[in-house]
C-alpha cells in the first residue's frame, strides 16, 4: 500500500446508540471506496468489520474493529465501535486515537441514549464531530424530527449540508447544500439530477443557514457575505472543515448505508472536513511530569500509543497502536516507557478487519499492529530510551456487574486463571478478584452481556465452562453481649487419656480490633505450655464461625481459670476445649451477624433523581447527599452489599441506561435480625447439601 503524508490521513471513529447501523455504514464506506469487492452484510455474517464468532452469532458489534479506505488521495482509517453500553471500553480506547467521529443516528428511532453517551465521549476526548443520519428508507424516518432533536440537545450549531429527497419507502435520494445539487438513487449509485421543485423553498431556507454559518468561521467571509457577494463551494467546504475541527459546526449528512446512498458524499466530507493527526496539539509528559509537545513529523524520536489488545491462544497477543511521532519500524527495537522493558518487533502490519497487511514501517498519525510483544499491555507508550515521553492512558469507567465464576468441571481452576488474565490484557473493563473470605472467583464487567460474551470466550478460546451465580456476601459474626464459660475436654479409652479444662471470658471488643486474647492465669491453674494452644483453639474456631460459618470479629477472649492432669493434659486437649467453650460462650453472647457497608456514587440525570431514591430506600441504603455536576444529580449513599450485586444493570434500567454508579467498602454493620434469620437458614441449608 502507498504510504501517506500525515496530511492525508483520517483517523475516524464511528459511534452511535446500539443498532443505529454503524458496522453497515462501515462496510458501505469500504465498499464505495473500493477498499472490498463485495458489500460485507452484518445479518449474513459476512461483514469483515464484525468478524468474532460471538459478533457473527449475535449480529452486533463487541470489539472495536479497523479498516482502511483510500479515497481522492486520502488515507482513512475507519475505527468501528460497538454501540451497546456493555463495551463502552472499546468506544473510549478507540476515541483516544481518532482524530474526528461520525455520529450515527437512525433516521427512524432518532436519538437515543447511545446518541447522547456518543455525543458526551466525543466531547470528553474533544474530538470533532459529523452527524450521519442513517437508515433513511426505513420505515417511520423522519430526517426533520432527527433534526430537530438533535439541535434541541445540542443548540444551533447543528447545521444540515443535505436535505432528504422522500423520506422512508418514498426515499429516492437526497439535495447537496453545499454544492447545491440533487442526487437520485439509481441501481445503488446517486446520480445528478434537477432539484424537485416543490423543494426550492425549503432549500433555500436550509441554505441561507448553511451560510450563516460558514460564514461566522472566518472574518473575510463573514464580509464578503453580508456584501452580497455568493460563496463558493470550496470556501463553503473550507467554512465547515473550520467550524468542524474548531467545534463550532456540527455537519449533518444523510443516506442509507444498506442501499449505498451518501456513502460517497460522506467520504467526501470526511476528507474536507474532518482533522488530519497533525492538526492539534498532542501532549505526553516527560521523565520530569513537565508537559511537552510531540511533533507529528518522520523525523522525531518515536511516540506510538498501545490503544488495544487482542489476545489468542494459537496466535499470541497482538497489539494495536497509533504512531504520534516518528516511524514504527518491522525488526528493529522499541521501548515501553510505562513498564520500563525493551520490547523486539517483529512484522508490522496494517489492519483490515480480522486481515493483517504487513509492511515495513507506519509513520506519524497512522494506526497499526505487532504481534508478540511481551510485557506491553493497553495504555503503554512505545518510544525510545532517549525520548521518554509517556502518553496519558484511556479512562475505563469502573465496572457495573459482579458474579462469582464457577468451574463447570474440577481441575479446571488453572485454565480458567490463565483465559482470565488473557482477556483482562484483552479487555480492560473486566476485572477478576478473588475473595478471600468467601473463596469466590468474581468476575466484574460492565453488564450482564459482558459477562456472558466473557465466558463465551473462555469456552471459546480457551476450552473451559463456567457457569455464573451471585457471589456470597462476606458476612461476619460476633457479640453484643459478655459471658464466663466452661470448656472441659475428657476423654479416657485405655492408656493416656485426653485432658483439657479452661473458664473463659468473652465480650465485645472495639471495630477496629478483630481480637484480643488476655491471659489472667494464676497460680498454674493452666500450665504456661498450653496456654498458646488456647489461643490457638480460640482462633481456628473463630475463622469458621459459629452462627453460620462466617468468620468471628471484634471480640476479646480471656482465659482466667481451668485445670490439668499432670499425665493426660496435652495441647491438642486444651484447644479442644478451648474451641468448646468459645462455642458455647459466643452462643450465650447475644450473637449478631454483621455486613458489609458500601458507599456509593450515583450519577444520573436530575430528572431520575426521585426514582433513584426511592430504589436506594428499598435496598435498606441512606441517603448522604446530592450536589450538581456538569448538567447530571450526584447522588451519595450508603448500602449493604447484598443489596448491590444487581444495581448496576438495574440503574441502567431504571435511567434508561443514563445512569452510572460506583462502589466502594466502608464499614460493617449489624443485620436485622429478619434478614438474618434467613442468611442463617441459607447457610444451614447450603452445608447439608454440600
Amino acid at each position: 500500500m502507498k504510504e501517506y503524508a500525515v496530511s492525508q490521513l483520517r483517523n475516524v471513529a464511528l459511534v452511535s446508540h446500539g443498532g443505529a447501523g454503524k458496522t453497515t455504514l462501515a462496510e458501505a464506506l469500504l465498499f464505495g471506496s473500493g477498499a472490498t469487492k463485495r458489500l460485507g452484510n452484518v445479518d449474513e455474517g459476512t461483514s469483515i468489520l464484525d468478524y468474532d464468532p460471538e459478533e457473527i452469532r449475535r449480529k452486533v458489534s463487541i470489539s472495536a474493529s479497523v479498516a482502511l479506505a483510500e479515497w481522492k488521495g486520502h488515507k482513512i482509517n475507519l475505527l468501528d465501535t460497538p454501540g451497546y453500553f456493555d463495551f463502552v471500553g472499546e468506544v473510549k480506547g478507540t476515541l483516544r486515537v481518532a482524530d474526528g467521529a461520525v455520529i450515527t443516528v437512525c433516521a427512524a428511532s432518532g436519538v437515543e441514549v447511545g446518541t447522547e453517551k456518543s455525543w458526551s465521549f466525543c466531547q470528553e476526548y474533544d474530538v470533532p464531530k459529523m452527524i450521519f443520519i442513517n437508515k433513511m428508507d426505513r420505515e417511520n424516518a423522519n430526517f426533520y424530527k432527527t433534526l430537530d432533536a438533535l439541535r434541541e440537545l445540542y443548540g444551533t450549531n447543528i447545521i444540515p449540508l443535505q436535505l432528504p429527497m422522500g423520506q422512508a419507502e418514498n426515499f429516492t435520494g437526497l439535495v447537496d447544500l453545499v454544492r447545491m445539487k440533487a442526487y437520485k438513487l439509481e441501481a445503488g449509485k446517486a446520480v445528478e439530477c434537477e432539484i424537485p421543485a416543490e423543494m426550492a423553498d425549503e432549500v433555500d431556507s436550509y441554505r441561507e443557514m448553511l451560510m450563516d454559518a460558514a460564514a461566522v468561521t472566518d472574518d473575510e467571509l463573514a464580509m464578503k457575505y453580508l456584501e452580497g457577494e455568493p460563496l463558493s463551494q470550496t470556501e463553503i467546504e473550507q467554512a465547515i472543515g473550520v467550524g468542524t475541527q474548531t467545534g463550532d459546526l456540527v455537519p449533518v449528512l444523510l443516506g442509507s448505508a444498506k442501499q449505498q446512498m451518501g456513502v460517497d458524499f460522506l467520504l467526501d466530507y470526511m476528507v474536507a472536513c474532518l482533522p488530519s493527526p497533525d492538526s492539534s496539539e498532542v501532549q505526553g509528559t516527560d521523565e520530569s511530569g513537565e508537559l511537552v509537545s510531540i511533533d507529528p513529523s518522520d523525523e522525531s524520536p518515536l511516540c506510538a500509543f498501545v490503544y488495544k489488545t487482542i489476545s489468542d491462544p494459537y496466535v499470541g497477543k497482538l497489539t494495536m497502536f497509533r504512531v504520534y511521532s516518528g516511524v514504527f519500524k518491522s525488526d528493529s527495537h522499541v521501548f515501553n516507557i510505562n513498564q520500563q522493558v525493551d520490547e523486539r518487533v517483529g512484522q508490522v502490519f496494517l489492519i483490515q478487519g480480522k486481515e493483517q497487511i504487513p509492511v515495513s514501517q507506519v509513520g506519524p498519525g497512522d494506526l497499526a499492529a505487532v504481534s508478540k510483544l511481551q510485557s506491553t499491555v493497553t495504555g503503554d507508550t512505545l518510544g525510545t530510551k532517549d525520548s521518554l515521553v509517556k502518553l496519558p492512558p484511556i479512562s475505563y469507567p469502573a465496572p457495573q456487574a459482579s458474579m462469582a465464576i464457577v468451574p463447570k468441571a474440577k481441575g479446571d481452576e488453572e485454565k480458567i486463571g490463565t483465559g482470565l488474565t488473557r482477556l483482562m490484557e484483552e479487555d480492560p473493563t473486566l476485572h477478576v478478584d478473588k475473595n478471600v473470605e468467601t473463596g469466590q472467583t468474581i468476575i466484574s464487567g460492565m453488564g450482564d452481556l459482558h459477562l456472558e460474551i466473557t465466558t463465551s470466550r473462555l469456552k471459546a478460546k480457551f476450552g473451559t465452562e463456567v457457569e455464573l451465580s451471585v457471589p456470597k456476601v462476606p458476612y461476619r459474626e460476633t457479640i453484643r453481649g459478655k459471658v464466663q464459660v466452661e470448656g472441659k475436654h475428657k476423654k479416657q479409652s485405655g492408656g493416656r487419656g485426653q485432658f483439657g479444662h479452661v473458664w473463659i471470658e468473652l465480650e465485645p471488643l472495639d471495630a477496629e480490633e478483630n481480637f484480643e486474647f488476655v491471659d489472667k492465669i494464676f497460680g498454674g491453674a493452666v500450665p504456661r505450655q498450653y496456654i498458646p494452644a488456647v489461643e490457638k483453639g480460640i482462633r481456628e474456631t473463630m475463622v469458621e464461625g459459629v452462627v453460620a460459618g462466617y468468620p468471628v470479629v471484634n471480640i476479646r477472649a480471656t482465659l482466667y481459670d481451668g485445670s490439668y492432669h499432670s499425665v493426660d493434659s496435652s495441647e491438642m486437649a486444651f484447644k479442644i476445649a478451648a474451641s468448646m467453650a468459645f462455642k458455647k460462650g459466643f452462643m450465650e453472647a447475644n450473637p449478631v451477624l454483621l455486613e458489609p457497608i458500601m458507599n456509593v456514587e450515583i450519577t444520573v440525570p436530575e430528572s431520575y433523581m426521585g426514582d433513584i431514591i426511592g430504589d436506594m430506600n428499598k435496598r435498606r441504603g441512606r441517603i448522604l447527599g446530592m450536589e450538581p455536576q456538569d448538567g447530571l444529580e450526584i447522588i451519595k449513599a450508603q448500602a449493604p452489599q447484598s443489596e448491590m450485586f444487581r444495581y448496576g444493570v438495574e440503574l441502567r434500567s431504571m435511567t434508561q441506561g443514563r445512569g452510572s454508579f460506583t462502589m466502594d467498602f466502608d464499614h460493617y454493620e449489624e443485620v436485622p435480625a429478619q434478614i438474618a434469620e434467613q442468611v442463617v437458614a441459607d447457610s444451614k441449608k447450603e452445608k447439608e447439601t454440600a
